[in-house]
């Protein structure tokens, strides 16, 4: 049986987009079924004194996020995974900031309506991502961001974990053993942290 596993992204978070090429790599030998959940870091970071760069990176950060939870709502669940794909190879390994152009051709290779675009800079699915993003980061607590990862247990409860944070994504045997310990110590009761600086930026090569 495969093991479910939920992923929370924020679209414009090179570090949950590292991860999430982790998952992908993972997803077949492992034998994984992953569903794709939307979070943001607008949400997470509302009312929080930000460096002046951050805040303006913050407030751009909406309007994908925005996309892919109309994306759902409209569309379904099925949606988010190609969508998700096809904003951060653009934002992310192209380095492209030109975001109302990044998102009509993410929605067009996609195949979703052109129309959904308007989404990106409206509110009306606001409530909606707010809870997509509570049922995330309720998981494992305020004080960490994105990817949130849940594995469903052998109790039928989920054992979640933010992160991990890697570059340049693991493939082959390194991501086995990744995903292998990762879940092996997210399981331990009373587990919280691994962690060390990063000395290194994220690595789309």
């Amino acid at each position: 049986m495969a093991t479910k596993v939920e992923f929370w992204f924020d679209p414009m978070c090179p570090w949950a987009w590292m991860t999430s090429r982790w998952i992908q790599e993972v997803s077949v030998p492992r034998d994984l079924d992953v569903t794709w959940s939307v979070m943001s870091l607008s949400v997470l970071n509302e009312g929080r004194d930000l460096s002046p760069d951050y805040a303006e990176l913050m407030a751009v950060a909406w309007k994908p996020a925005r996309l892919c939870i109309a994306a759902e709502v409209e569309f379904g669940k099925s949606v988010l995974g190609p969508l998700y794909t096809a904003l951060g190879t653009r934002i992310h390994n192209q380095g492209r900031k030109d975001y109302d152009t990044i998102i009509a051709e993410a929605l067009a290779e996609v195949g979703l309506p052109e129309a959904l675009a308007a989404a990106a800079d409206s509110e009306n699915f606001d409530v909606q991502l707010r809870a997509s993003h509570v049922r995330g980061i309720s998981l494992v607590g305020e004080d960490v961001g994105t990817p949130v990862i849940a594995i469903s247990g052998a109790s039928g409860e989920p054992v979640a974990f933010f992160g991990p944070v890697v570059t340049p994504t693991p493939v082959g045997d390194d991501a086995l053993r990744l995903w292998d310990g990762a879940v092996l110590v997210a399981s331990v009761p009373g587990f919280y942290e691994i962690k060390r600086t990063r000395t290194q930026r994220p690595s789309f090569d």
